[in-house]
Formats: structure tokens, C-alpha cells, sequence
């Protein structure tokens, strides 16, 4: 297939995926405010938080085993792509034993850690089903998943997704609805995770037949993962520390007022992911066989991601409070809707997905042991000043905190990557953040001028289209004609999109 229909397929239904999926995610986490409360709210929030760092346990072989394959896919060496799967599916196993053991020692001490009158036995079984599906996934299909991902084929783990994201959440409503315990709700993850295994095993032996993991296994090539791991486990205390310094100075109840904002701007995030991930591979893979190809394709990546990361939390940050004030309309165990919690949060989201270009490029250049410490730095940053902070801003202090590393990490990726991958001068992307930023700052202005009625949900989503439309025009209008010399990487891009050829060479594939 080629690149410009896996990019056509990644972003028709992983888009698709995400809007059913943010449909559905609305929905549950008012369902549990209103049947569980906020304090169950605020548990499951948490566990989930903490699991990620649990996820730690991977190493980093997830994304080191991505960049490996990026260059076996590329050459069409078919070989030396089971060797990666190989040592990636040993090193899964390890980590699925690791990761059962995590869980028991996790289900038996947070229960007495956290101050909390739910009892001991429902965290305990929230705990286990929610950690259970991971371990489906590192024995049996994670290696697969990657696969894909690397030949650019993520639409087929979208389409899975959705499916299985409508079942799940489907039944978790209707169980709700019948007035069934928060244990029988949790439980439906661990059968969703045994499906997914099922579909997806059954996929790569009828389409894969010439995957063989008993091959000699290139753990050289995979050696990457602790440099990895280094990096992601920044990534994970950006998303997840909070959280969890809440839950210790403030309160679940307001870990549960955080992670709503949090779970409604992370919506956007993820869906920008879905942009990220269709077109990565190509980039990916043209790092290795054809260098002005990337340089094309990173320009064009760059300037209309960061374009479109502005411009959605513009119309978020418009929309949130409005949106909030529905939400929760009728919970009154603590007050959600919040002034300055809004903008803290944008920043944070603007900082982190904003610097995504130079981030890929340093992954796809595999410089993660050269960047380790600074990754290192920011977490300590982040730790620090949250701590301190929360003490005397509570919710406030520690976003404070993550955005005061991630302004000094984003910059450091941004020198890094040019000088260090792309070989160019830093002042393009620079020219780029200080437009965003002056669009930005200008609508949040306008914003004060806005009086429009938007009391319900049908007022927020009639008034939403044509304002996102319009904020979607001007920013990538500013962007255009600030950036004249970058339009033909982007037709090149779209040419791409369309089926035609890229460049001058032909990517090899599978």
C-alpha cells in the first residue's frame, strides 16, 4: 500500500476513533460522578495515573523497537525485522511477569497509603482489572501493535479500538444504568483486553505468515530501550504527577476537579496524536533512505501541527468553562468550575504538544542516550516546584510546576534538534512559536468581547462549529503568509496525501 493511502487510512479512522471515543468519555466519567460520586472518581483517576508509571516497567522497548523497524521496514528486510520482533517478544515476556508482580504489591499497599473511606476490598479489585489488560497485552500482542505502527498501519489498531471502545463503554453504561457495583463496571476492561487479544492475534497469523519469533533475536537493536525509558519516564511526570501529588497534599476530591479538565483537554491532545502517529512512519522511514525527503516532510509537519495545536486549545479554552458548568451540574460535593485552572492547563498542553515535531525528530534519530540527562533535569524541575508549590497554591502549584519544566525542556529540544538532527538554524521554529503565541493572546483578548449565551449543551455545540472554523482560518491563514517558503513542502505533503509520489524516491515496503 502506498504512504499516501496509510496516511489517508491512519487519519480518516483514527480521527473516527477519537470522536467516538471522546463521545463515550464524556459520558462515563459524569455516569461515575453521578452514581459513585467524586471520591470514587478521583480513586480511579489515580490508579490509572499510577499505573502508567508501573508501565515503566517496559523499558522503553516500545518506541526503541518502532525506530529499529523503521529502518528494517524501510529497506524491505524482512529478516532482520524478525530479529527485532524476536528480542522485543523476550523482552515483553520478562516485563509481563515484572508487571503481574507490580500489580499484587500495588492492590496490597495502596489501599492503606490513600486516606479514604472506600473500602479496602473495592480498590483492591479496581486496582487488579485495571492493571490486568496490560499484561494481556505485553504477553500476547504488544509486538504485534508495534509492527503495524511501524509500517504505518495504525488505522487497523484504530478500527479495533473503536470497536472495542463501543463495547466497552456500552456495557460500563448500561451496567451503570442497572445500578451495578463500580467492581462489575471495572471488570469489563479485563474481557474487552481478552477480545482484543483474540482479533489481533487472529489478524497477524492470516496477514503475517512470515513472521517467525524463534529467530535469533537482535537485542542490539532494541539496546536503546533504558535511554528510552529515560525519556519516557519525563513524558509519564508531566501527565501523571500531579495527579498523584494531589492525591497525597489535597485530596481525591480534588485529584477528581483536575483530572476532568485534565481528561478534557488530554481529549484534544490525543486526538492531535492520531496526526502524529499517520504520518511518523513516513518520516521515519525517509530518515533512513532519503534525507531531503524528511527535511521536506519535517517542515511541513512542523509548521501545521504547531498551527493546529494553537488553534485547537484556542477554541478549547474558549469552550471549557461554559462546557465544565454543565458537566457537572448537580454534583456538589466540590465546586468544578474554576477561573485561572483553564489557562494553566492550555499552557501546559501547548508547551508539551507544541514541541512534538522536534521531539519525533529526535526519536527517529535515535539520540535518546544524548538526551537522557536533560530529561532528567526537567523531571527533577517539575518534582521540586510542584512539591513546594502545592503547599501554598494547592491545584495551582503544581501545573506551575510542570510548566516551568516544560519551558525549559521544549526550548532544549527545539536547540537540540537543530543542531544536533536537522543540521539548520533555530530562528524558523522560534518565528513560528512567537506567531502562534501573539494569535493566541489576541483571541484570548477578543474572548472578552464575546457575550454569547452558551447555558447548554446544544448552545455550546451550535456555537462551536462556526467558532473553531473561523479560529482554524486565521491561524493557518497567519500561518501562510508568515511562512511562504514552507507552502511547497506542504503541497508535497498533500500530494502525498492523495496518492501521488513524494519526492524522488519510492519508500520501500513490506
Amino acid at each position: 500500500m502506498q504512504d499516501g493511502k496509510k496516511i489517508k487510512y491512519n487519519l480518516i479512522i483514527g480521527i473516527a476513533s477519537q470522536v467516538l471515543t471522546i463521545v463515550l468519555g464524556v459520558v462515563l466519567p459524569r455516569l461515575v460522578l453521578t452514581n459513585y460520586g467524586s471520591e470514587i472518581n478521583g480513586l480511579i483517576n489515580s490508579i490509572t495515573q499510577i499505573y502508567t508509571y508501573i508501565g515503566l516497567l517496559e523499558a522503553g522497548i516500545g518506541t526503541a523497537t518502532v525506530q529499529a523497524l523503521y529502518k528494517t521496514i524501510g529497506k524491505n528486510d524482512r529478516q532482520a525485522t524478525n530479529a527485532v520482533l524476536a528480542a522485543t517478544n523476550r523482552y515483553y515476556h520478562k516485563t509481563g511477569i515484572l508487571y503481574v508482580l507490580a500489580i499484587l504489591v500495588f492492590s496490597v499497599v495502596y489501599p492503606f497509603v490513600v486516606e479514604t473511606a472506600i473500602p479496602t476490598v473495592t480498590i483492591t479489585f479496581i486496582i487488579v482489572f485495571n492493571g490486568a489488560g496490560s499484561v494481556i497485552s505485553f504477553f500476547f500482542q504488544r509486538k504485534y501493535l508495534l509492527l503495524l505502527q511501524a509500517e504505518g498501519k495504525n488505522y487497523i489498531e484504530s478500527a479495533l479500538t473503536m470497536l472495542i471502545n463501543v463495547f466497552k463503554n456500552v456495557a460500563k453504561i448500561v451496567l451503570m444504568a442497572c445500578g451495578m457495583d463500580v467492581i462489575t463496571v471495572q471488570a469489563i476492561g479485563l474481557v474487552v483486553s481478552i477480545v482484543q487479544m483474540v482479533i489481533i492475534t487472529v489478524y497477524i497469523r492470516r496477514n503475517y505468515k512470515w513472521i517467525d519469533l524463534k529467530v535469533k533475536p537482535d537485542n542490539a537493536a532494541i539496546a536503546q530501550s533504558k535511554n528510552v525509558m529515560v525519556h519516557q519516564l519525563s513524558t509519564l511526570i508531566f501527565n501523571n504527577t500531579d495527579s498523584i501529588i494531589l492525591s497525597v497534599f489535597c485530596g481525591l476530591k480534588v485529584v477528581s476537579v483536575y483530572s476532568l479538565y485534565n481528561m478534557l483537554f488530554g481529549m484534544i491532545g490525543t486526538a492531535l496524536s492520531v496526526v502524529v502517529n499517520s504520518i511518523v512512519f513516513t518520516m521515519g522511514q525517509a530518515f533512513h533512505t532519503d534525507k531531503q525527503k524528511f527535511m521536506r516532510l519535517y517542515d511541513a509537519f512542523e509548521l501545521c501541527y504547531m498551527t493546529l495545536v494553537f488553534a485547537l486549545y484556542s477554541v478549547a479554552n474558549f469552550f471549557i468553562v461554559p462546557f465544565i458548568r454543565c458537566y457537572t451540574a448537580g454534583v456538589t460535593d466540590i465546586e468544578y468550575v474554576d477561573k485561572y485552572l483553564p489557562l494553566l492547563m492550555v499552557v501546559t498542553y501547548l508547551l508539551s504538544c507544541g514541541r512534538s515535531a522536534p521531539g519525533q525528530a529526535i526519536n527517529i534519530a535515535g539520540h535518546f542516550q544524548k538526551t537522557q540527562v536533560r530529561s532528567i533535569f526537567e523531571s527533577a524541575i517539575n518534582i521540586i516546584i510542584s512539591l513546594i508549590a502545592v503547599r501554598y497554591l494547592g491545584i495551582y502549584g503544581v501545573l506551575i510546576g510542570t510548566i516551568i519544566a516544560l519551558l525549559y525542556r521544549s526550548n532544549d529540544m527545539i536547540i537540540y534538534a537543530h543542531r544536533n538532527v536537522l543540521h539548520t538554524t533555530v530562528g524558523t521554529t522560534y518565528k513560528r512559536w512567537i506567531v502562534n503565541m501573539a494569535v493566541f493572546v489576541g483571541m484570548l483578548l477578543a474572548n472578552q468581547y464575546i457575550n454569547v449565551d452558551l447555558s447548554s449543551y446544544t448552545a455550546i455545540l451550535l456555537w462551536c462549529v462556526p467558532y473553531t472554523m473561523g479560529t482554524l482560518v486565521l491561524f493557518f491563514g497567519v500561518a501562510f503568509l508568515t511562512n511562504p517558503r514552507s507552502v511547497q513542502s506542504i503541497r508535497e505533503l498533500l500530494q502525498a496525501f492523495i496518492g501521488k509520489k513524494l519526492g524522488h524516491q519510492k519508500t520501500n515496503r513490506m
